[in-house]
């Protein structure tokens, strides 16, 4: 009997024979010459299948656009595993607290979720967008990681607390990869005696990535008293097993050293309300929060002296939880992309952004401007064109520099209308204190002038901009007179290409976030 035609008609089934007999039964073989004459054909309809038969045996390419007429034209175990799996629905926040639901399956990653909004949204992939988990209740919040699985962080939390998921940027994510020297002062860190003083920067991310070796990170903390208010401060050592405090002093030995907490069972938040709600004796406080755990009576919380120390505990128990988890996160965008560094890559463009190219209708003819430098110049030259235009349109019935000074700046991403100094402070923190971070806000205590607030060194400082009126025309400045600006815009432009009087030239602005 030949062999059926993979994906025919009839889901599989066994073919019926030729000659009418049993399913199974062997073919008939021919009559030979000049015997009994052969039967009739049998009817057309009923055996229009036989005639496939008699053909060679091709396979079928295409098997899943080939089903029974009986079954559904979509058969379950044709379609793509993906669409088997379960699916839930999550709701992601923005910085204005509107937010959206999403359908994704149980197993997407908190990277799959950023890409999956970046794409809705149209934003620009710098790296720098995380998923951040929030809990208002008690004032906690953390940057999930890249490969956590958001359902799975989702399924930890507990009815009692109220809790969100932000999506928003973080500069800081990875930027130990790229300047770690300065995370870990050197009286808070300790390497293995067999190391050399001095480490470069390969050498710092090899030994904290290593499995055998780890560096001890070690400082004075104040760690809340379980079931108490009271905190006290300890003297902590950060090992490869876990964090440990001294019961005597600064003293290392086995004897005196207490367990306090592991990591493998526990997520590690940072506290985003300062002393209010746990009464810490200080603004920089973090705590572990087991997993399934019953509610803020299990938190083990700590806080630091300042920023710095708080920073490099944070970002030393991230390395020690995750180890090359961590390092493969930071990499993967970069992975397939040749010749390119993490340290100097540019963010991805759109295609239509890659597409446009730099024209010059000046003369009779249009001609394509190729030399890098003249279109960027013309590029600046045509933005303040259009911004004095724009100023010109608006006051039809005022004075232009006027309004140029008072609303050109309204439509910028980096200014912030009428937010309070502590207002600014937590939206720089949640971007991450990373050197270049800034927003231009109004001025609280003067309203005719404004404020830029800046982190440098895992602080953040504020430079007031100061309006001067010379000839009847005013200007912006940051240092007293010796460099005017005509509006914020250029300001701003100014100190993203040029240090000047900062500690550092703008880098990164602060945004709110719409979905």
């Amino acid at each position: 009997m030949a062999a059926p035609l993979p994906g025919a008609p009839g889901g599989g089934r066994a073919a019926e024979p030729a000659g009418g007999g049993p399913r199974g039964s062997p073919r008939p073989p021919p009559r030979p010459p000049g015997g009994d004459p052969p039967p009739s054909p049998p009817d057309r309809r009923k055996k229009k299948g036989d005639n496939i038969l008699e053909n060679p045996s091709i396979p079928n390419p295409f098997p899943e656009l080939c089903c029974s007429p009986f079954a559904s034209v979509l058969s379950a175990s044709l379609l793509p595993k993906a669409t088997s799996r379960k699916k839930q629905v999550i709701k992601i926040y923005s910085e204005d607290d509107t937010s959206r639901a999403l359908e994704v399956p149980s197993d997407i990653t908190a990277r799959d979720v950023c890409q999956l909004l970046i794409l809705k949204n149209h934003y620009v992939d710098d790296h720098s967008w995380t998923l951040f988990e929030q809990l208002t209740h008690t004032g906690l919040g953390r940057a999930i990681e890249d490969h956590e699985l958001v359902i799975e962080v989702q399924s930890n939390w507990v009815v009692e607390e109220e809790t969100k998921l932000y999506f928003r940027k973080n500069y800081a994510k990875y930027e130990f990869f790229k300047n770690p020297l300065s995370f870990f002062p050197d009286h808070m860190i300790s390497f293995p005696s067999e190391t050399s003083a001095a480490l470069s920067h390969s050498g710092i991310l090899q030994m904290f990535l290593s499995s055998s070796t780890y560096p001890e990170i070690h400082g004075y903390l104040h760690a809340k008293e379980q079931g108490k208010k009271s905190w006290k401060k300890l003297y902590f050592l950060l090992r490869r097993s876990g964090l440990y405090f001294s019961t005597k002093g600064t003293s290392k030995e086995p004897r005196h050293l207490q367990f306090f907490c592991e990591f493998s069972n526990s997520d590690m938040y940072m506290s985003l309300t300062g002393k209010k709600i746990s009464g810490a004796p200080t603004n920089y406080g973090f705590c572990f929060k087991p997993n399934k755990s019953g509610g803020t009576r299990d938190l083990k919380q700590l806080c630091a002296d300042d920023e710095q120390s708080r920073t490099c505990w944070m970002t030393a128990i991230r390395l020690l939880k995750y180890g090359m988890q961590l390092y493969q996160n930071y990499m993967q965008p970069y992975q397939g992309r040749s010749g390119c560094s993490p340290l100097n890559i540019t963010p991805m463009r759109s295609i239509s952004e890659n597409s446009l190219v730099a024209m010059d209708f000046s003369g009779h003819r249009s001609r394509i401007i190729e030399n890098p430098t003249e279109a960027l110049s013309v590029a600046v030259e045509e933005g303040l064109a259009w911004r004095r235009r724009g100023c010109l349109r608006l006051n039809s019935h005022g004075s232009p520099v006027a309004v140029a000074n008072m609303a050109i700046h309204r439509s910028q991403s980096w200014f912030h209308h009428k937010i309070s100094r502590e207002e600014a402070q937590r939206l720089i923190l949640q971007h991450g204190l990373v050197d270049g971070v800034f927003l231009v806000r109004d001025s609280q205590s003067n309203p005719k002038t404004f404020v830029l607030s800046l982190s440098h060194g895992l602080k953040i400082k504020h430079f007031q901009i100061v309006p001067l009126e010379d000839d009847g025309k005013l200007f912006y400045t940051l240092d007293d007179g010796h460099t005017r600006f005509t509006d914020l815009i250029q300001l701003v432009e100014f100190y993203q290409l040029n240090k000047g009087v900062l500690p550092c030239k703008l880098k990164h602005y602060c945004a709110r976030i719409a979905l």
